[in-house]
């Protein structure tokens, strides 16, 4: 019976120790990681980032129509002078504003390029990717029922 208590005990012993020694590892990575500096935020977006003149190309998300709708966007380094124009002549401003990684765009009413006869607003929300302009845009038909609004994946090349 005595070899077993002292069985027993050593075996408790280095139980004890070895848990000693995980929490004391376990802390000095614990604080090796607090230490370890963070990765560096990527650059946030400028609008003179985005300042140019760009070809953008938007095209529906589902459906049967998958035409493109093709317009050349005037970018400026500030809020004040973003243009749309279209083939047909029409100019369309743009209200402006960055969020994050993206530029976010929207228009006044104006007389869609889709839908003859028809009024429309859109909004945006681009950003910078390989040199071009991707994201979303959606469009909002006026008076139009249950196809009131379209979805399209935006693209643009920067002009030279």
């Amino acid at each position: 019976m005595h070899v077993i208590t002292r069985v027993a005990i050593a075996f408790s012993s280095v139980l004890l120790l070895a848990g000693c020694a995980k929490k004391e590892q376990a802390t000095t990575d614990s604080a090796a990681a607090m230490a370890a500096p963070a990765p560096a935020p990527a650059p946030a977006l400028t609008l003179a980032d985005l300042a140019g003149t760009w070809d953008v190309r938007a095209v529906p998300e589902s459906g049967a129509d998958t035409m493109a709708t093709t317009y050349v966007l005037t970018a400026t380094a500030d809020t004040t002078g973003w243009m749309i124009a279209f083939p047909s002549g029409v100019k369309v401003p743009l209200q402006v504003s960055l969020n994050g990684d993206s530029v976010m765009t929207k228009t006044g009413e104006f007389a869609s390029q889709r839908k003859k006869g028809m009024k429309v607003w859109t909004e945006s929300a681009l950003r910078l990717q390989d040199g071009k302009i991707v994201g979303t845009s959606i469009a909002h038909y006026m008076k139009a029922g249950a196809d009131s609004v379209l979805r399209l994946r935006t693209e643009g090349t920067k002009k030279p």
